[in-house]
Formats: structure tokens, sequence, C-alpha cells
């Protein structure tokens, strides 16, 4: 019986063990850090560990960028930035409300957590079916996650923080609340989902494309150095913002083409995927979402008013 107890004792260290997050915090810049996620989909054996988060060490405290996917992630970066610093975390910006990038809020509890009025708002709504959603695909990597709203409500502009002037931009192509920081003195801009690179986008709650590819439009004219894309490599060319400009350019001509040929959404994704993004990770998975979401707006577009008499 002893030798059982031991077994069962061992095999649940052993679990536990397994269900750590390995973060190791890359400096990118000046007082800047990132820990890189997968560009791989949620499941078991990344805990949900497929977004890019950071942190800013500044004179009066450190600046967090997104929490992660968990409670267990968000504890994990609390621990790998006290590897890099002794200085206290002061305040944690959100860039979108997004389960990959928030439920990790838990952890940082004890300090301000900021973010857009409709990214809380998003979040009160949305955040618990989130959640519920990654315990079915993750698991056990999420015990003891809870949803935690922000505590602060931002608005764009500049924010001085112990020596770096923080550019924010209320945005809005991904979620229709997004936020993307640009650190003026190492020129580092935190882009948030806006940008995704060799990884495909996500729209579950994009108000549109055209919103999305302004956005970018935006984001290029910054005076940025380095390019943290929500998800996918670090950069300091615009390579990912061209990638962006092409596939959005290339999935919104695809929807209208076959809204005006009257093709249902099955056909619409098994439409082919041009050569020039096959490597792109999770291609054909998320222009089936993409269909999803986006194709039925598409269609009621090329629908003829009822209500209206004809000329």
């Amino acid at each position: 019986m002893r030798l059982i107890v031991l077994l069962l004792a061992c095999f649940s260290l052993t679990a536990r063990a397994s269900l750590e997050y390995s973060l190791e915090p890359r400096q990118i810049a000046e007082s800047t850090w990132v820990l890189e996620g997968s560009t791989d989909n949620f499941d078991r054996a990344n805990g949900g560990n497929i977004v890019n988060t950071g942190f800013i060490v500044t004179e009066d405290g450190v600046v967090v960028i997104d929490t992660g996917p968990s409670r267990a992630y968000g504890e994990a970066m609390r621990q790998a930035i006290g590897r890099v610093t002794d200085r206290p975390v002061t305040l944690v910006l959100l860039t979108h409300h997004h389960p990959d990038h928030v439920l990790g809020n838990q952890a940082f509890a004890d300090v301000p957590i900021a973010a857009l009025a409709g990214t809380r708002e998003l979040l009160a709504q949305q955040g618990d079916a989130m959640a519920e959603n990654l315990y079915r695909l993750v698991g056990d990597w999420m015990r003891g996650t809870e949803v935690l709203l922000p505590s602060e409500t931002l608005e764009p502009g500049v924010r001085e923080v112990g020596g770096h002037r923080l550019r924010l931009l209320a945005l809005g192509g991904h979620t229709g609340a997004d936020l993307a920081i640009l650190d003026e003195r190492s020129g580092v801009l935190f882009a948030g989902d806006l940008v995704f690179y060799q990884r495909a986008l996500t729209t579950p709650n994009s108000p549109g494309l055209d919103v999305w590819q302004a956005d970018l439009a935006t984001l290029e004219k910054l005076p940025w150095k380095t390019l943290v894309p929500g998800h996918g490599p670090i950069a300091r060319d615009a390579a990912p913002f061209g990638q962006m400009h092409d596939y959005l350019g290339w999935l919104d001509g695809l929807l209208k083409g076959a809204a005006a040929r009257g093709e249902d959404m099955n056909e619409v994704i098994r439409a082919p995927i041009p050569e020039r993004f096959a490597r792109v990770s999770l291609n054909r998975y998320e222009l089936i979402r993409s269909v999803s979401h986006l194709y039925p707006k598409y269609e009621l577009a090329r629908m003829p008013r009822v209500d209206v008499a004809p000329q």
C-alpha cells in the first residue's frame, strides 16, 4: 500500500512539473524584454503559450505588456521578470481582450491593470466563455484561472513611466478595441494582434478588414525600430507589415469574389491558398475560421434591398 501511495505521489509531482511554463526573457532593446510564444494553435502540449508578451524595466518599476493565457503563465512571467530585475511590477497594459493575452491577470492583481474601455467591456462580455474554451483545449494548465477585469481605463496619448515615453494608440482592426504601445525611448512597438507574422491572423471580433488595413498604415508610419507582433517572430524591418497587408488584401478579395459568384461557405473554405502564404502557420485552419466570421457580411453586402423601390 505504501508503495502505491509513493508511486501516486511521484506521478503527481511529474505531472505537475510537466505543466510548468519555461519562460525565457529575451532582451530586444534597452530595458525591454519579450517572452516569445509558439506560432502553433492552443493545445495541451504548449499550455496555450502561443503569444508574445513583454516587459519594460523603467526607473519607477516594470511595465508589463499582456499577461498570457493562464494564471500559471502569469505567475511564471512574474518569476521570469524577477530573474531580470529586482524592481517591482508597477503597471500592466493589455493590448486587447483575447484570452491568450489576458488570462494571466490574476498574477498581477496587486498592481494597476490598464486597458482601453472597449477591451474591458469585451472581456466582461466574453471572458468567461473564452476561459471555459481554453480549459477544454489545454486542460490542467488552466487550473485556478479566472477572469480578472482591468482596474484602470486607458486613454490614447503619451504616458510617462520612469523615464520612458509610452505612446498609447487606440485602434480597432483586430477586435474593435486594440491598444498598440510605442516606447519612444527604445523604439520598440508592441503591436498586439494587429500584427501577426508567419502565423495566420484571427478574425473573431474584427469590425472589417478595411479597418485593419488602415490601422496597419497608422502603425507603419510611427518611428519604430523593433516590432513585436502579437504572434510570430520579432522584426527590425517592415516585412511583417508587408505580409499583413498582402494577406488581408488577398482575404478581402477572396471573400468579395466568392460573394459576387454566389458561392456558399463550404466552397470558400476550400479555396486555394497562394504559394506565398504556404509557410504561414495555421493558414488553412484560420481561413476556415475567418470565412465563418466574415463571409456573412460579404454576402449581405451583395444582397439587393427589398425595402427600396427600384428607380
